[in-house]
């Protein structure tokens, strides 16, 4: 899936937008259609979680917390519903996507990555466009797009924390990446 709008984009507070804008469109279309296109789509949409709360939890959260005013407890809780979504996400994997049972929990898993977006929107991104020069959002968005071309497919729990990322995360990116060949489950 193609958006100019993240292609266009100039600093990490934008891009990081457009990608939220671009999860809204794969969790309408994860919805809308049935079958291999579901399956296809939800694949899709897995793929750019992880390696959206990848990169975020690798860049923008620990610029965040030492930048922005109460940035520690904005972060925490931002790091927790990403703890949470990813735990779903995992359970969500095992669920055949034409069941019945998937699509309720797909659909309270929407409901609070969508919370989860408009928090960030809400209460971190804006300050870090305010507290933040423009060269350095400039600088953190080429930084957000080197973690996420190495960041994992798929979502692990638990690892929430940019030294766990950095730990974790290239050995997981093997792994999951190596499994989305095997069974052919990547986007």
């Amino acid at each position: 899936m193609s958006d100019t709008s993240i292609s266009n984009a100039q600093d990490v507070v934008e891009f990081l937008k457009a990608q939220h804008d671009q999860v809204k469109q794969l969790f309408e279309r994860v919805l809308e259609v049935d079958g291999d296109l579901r399956e296809q789509s939800f694949l899709a949409l897995r793929r750019l979680l992880a390696v959206h709360e990848t990169a975020e939890e690798e860049i923008v959260h620990p610029r965040a917390k030492k930048t922005i005013e109460d940035g520690d407890t904005i972060v925490a809780a931002r790091l927790e519903e990403e703890r949470e979504a990813k735990e779903k996400l995992a359970k969500l994997e095992k669920l055949d996507v034409s069941t019945a049972e998937f699509e309720t929990q797909f659909r309270l898993f929407r409901q609070d990555v969508l919370a989860h977006a408009e928090a960030e929107e809400r209460d971190e991104f804006p300050r870090l466009a305010r507290d933040i020069d423009e060269h350095t959002l400039h600088k953190m968005r080429r930084a957000v797009e080197t973690a996420e071309s190495m960041a994992p497919t798929r979502p692990h729990a638990g690892v929430e924390s940019k030294t766990a990322n950095m730990l974790a995360g290239p050995f997981a990116m093997m792994l999951d990446r190596a499994r989305d060949r095997i069974t052919g489950k990547s986007n």
